[in-house]
């Protein structure tokens, strides 16, 4: 079973680092200050000032420069077709990937901008929203048409098998109950776990069928709150193309309707659901029937996922502790209030 020691870290570039990166950017200049922004699995990010302006340096902590790459060719393709993204400074070599001591970095011009929820947006922000995405994946689909599909995992198209949910109810079920000491968190972990266990015994049948999955295509593979920069009330810059990857397209869509419109008791706000999902079906030109896929497919998705539990019981990571309650009330709303969920994305 996974622990603590599994979680990733980095300690923030010295400054004998810092200078042997920039000098491989003519014009960078020398550090003056760097100091951590973002923390993931994927990547740590960092503000960096240096002698000749603001940088985002991002430490990749994967190293798949072949991924990397993929995903810096495809923001400045998207970037030189107007869409809101911020590609990596090029080196002096030409390339956008440095690698010190084994480590690989980017470096990206600084944006100044902050994160709306849904709650913060209006419902004609709730549809731009939703044109932008619908305007990313159609705009992927062009510039990523000659890029090998990455492979994709075996169980990829298949529905979470409930059998396995089991189990790992069982396995998170075990580590709250003999959590020390006992919080209200542990206790509410408890309910859901059970909770979900009884409605999973019921709706076991609605497991979606192999081959039902919504078209795929190219994707940005994290598309939430706080992947989208907004200053002065319009989206400025869409940050953080890790997950790029070929994906049922529609299910992004739902996935990040689920994040953005969840309000904290656990419901969507399904008017600002609705016109977000009428501007990215008409951007993108998706019908009714894909998007409903999409919609039963994450529902299912919502049902049998505990990642949050999984990070703070198996990983001793609690960063998404504050998340939970609204994310776990919403899969069983969303079971109550399936047909309403559906015809607010379907229209």
């Amino acid at each position: 079973m996974l622990r603590s020691s599994v979680v990733r870290t980095a300690a923030t570039p010295d400054r004998d680092t810092l200078g042997s990166l920039l000098r491989h950017y003519a014009g960078a200049g020398a550090p003056l200050s760097c100091e951590p922004v973002a923390e993931g699995l994927l990547n740590h990010g960092y503000f960096l000032a240096t002698t000749r302006g603001r940088y985002f340096l991002k430490h990749h902590l994967d190293g798949d420069r072949a991924a990397l790459t993929r995903q810096h060719r495809a923001t400045r393709r998207l970037a030189a077709l107007g869409l809101p993204v911020v590609p990596p400074v090029t080196d002096d070599d030409g390339q956008t990937v440095t690698v010190l001591d084994g480590r690989c970095y980017a470096l990206h011009p600084w944006v100044e901008g902050g994160h709306l929820g849904g709650a913060a947006l209006t419902r004609g922000q709730s549809w731009q929203l939703g044109a932008l995405l619908g305007l990313v994946h159609t705009t992927l689909e062009q510039v990523m048409a000659d890029e090998p599909h990455p492979p994709r995992p075996p169980c990829a198209d298949a529905g979470a098998d409930p059998e396995r949910t089991f189990e790992t109810i069982e396995e998170l079920l075990a580590l709250a109950r003999g959590a020390r000491p006992r919080t209200s968190f542990d206790e509410l972990a408890e309910h859901r776990l059970l909770e979900r266990r009884a409605l999973l015994a019921q709706l076991a049948h609605h497991r979606p069928a192999p081959g039902a999955e919504p078209p795929a295509g190219w994707v940005h593979g994290d598309f939430h709150p706080l992947n989208v920069l907004y200053r002065d009330a319009e989206p400025t810059a869409i940050v953080d193309w890790d997950r790029l990857g070929v994906h049922p397209r529609a299910e992004e869509a739902v996935r990040a309707a689920a994040i953005f419109f969840v309000r904290p008791c656990g419901t969507l706000d399904l008017a600002k659901v609705a016109a977000y999902a009428g501007a990215y079906r008409s951007t993108c030109h998706a019908g009714a029937d894909e998007l409903a896929a999409a919609v039963h497919r994450v529902w299912w998705e919502r049902l049998n996922d505990f990642w949050m539990l999984t990070w703070r019981y198996q990983l001793g990571d609690r960063r998404t502790d504050p998340q939970f309650p609204a994310a776990a009330a919403l899969a069983v709303w969303w079971t109550r209030e399936y047909r309403a969920v559906r015809n607010a994305f379907t229209g």
